[in-house]
């Protein structure tokens, strides 16, 4: 028996709604997506007294327990959490844009507007609308591109959870990174 069994075995158990697997399953998981939060964060700028790598996985295993959404395994587990993630992520970016935006928010200083734009790296909402536009023209380069981005998974790991080779991962994450090139120019 391989390490995978259990967790299909849990990820099955929830899906026919054993709420005692769902509670076994958050522990099996925590520190990988943990792991996973941390290296997004850190790679993106995000990371700070405003979102934290555990703040980020306890929100988006809210969001995914509140959805309803169910796994078949460990691929598509990651492919739900990274989805998770991501809109966690895109909500905090809008919520502190508003929050700089209204007068009796958070005001943002000259060298806050400075800063802000020299930020490596595509800002998190730019890339949520390129990834819109490549989901609506591709959306298996869109899963492609979270679970590499967001969930921070290897060309391999990636195949398994796509039930792709590995070849044809590599070959589909270099399409999906010239159109995000050429949409965000930050990346370029």
């Amino acid at each position: 028996m391989d390490a995978a069994e259990p967790l299909t075995e849990l990820l099955q158990r929830v899906e026919r709604g054993d709420a005692r697997a769902s509670a076994e399953l958050l522990p099996l998981l925590y520190d990988e997506l943990r792991r996973l939060a941390g290296g997004y964060l850190r790679r993106n700028g995000e990371a700070g007294p405003t979102l934290q790598p555990t703040a980020l996985v306890n929100e988006a295993w809210l969001r995914l327990e509140r959805s309803g959404a169910t796994a078949r395994d460990r691929g598509h587990f990651c492919a739900l959490a990274a989805r998770a993630m991501r809109n966690v992520l895109v909500d905090h970016r809008r919520a502190r844009g508003a929050a700089k935006r209204d007068p009796g928010g958070v005001r943002e200083t000259l060298a806050d507007l400075s800063a802000a734009v020299e930020e490596q790296g595509a800002p998190v909402l730019a890339l949520h609308e390129a990834l819109e536009r490549l989901e609506a023209l591709d959306p298996e380069l869109g899963r492609l591109v979270e679970l590499r981005f967001f969930a921070g998974l290897s060309i391999a790991a990636t195949a398994d959870a796509l039930e792709l080779s590995t070849a044809t991962v590599e070959r589909r994450w270099r399409v999906a990174r010239a159109y995000l090139r050429e949409w965000l120019p930050e990346l370029r």
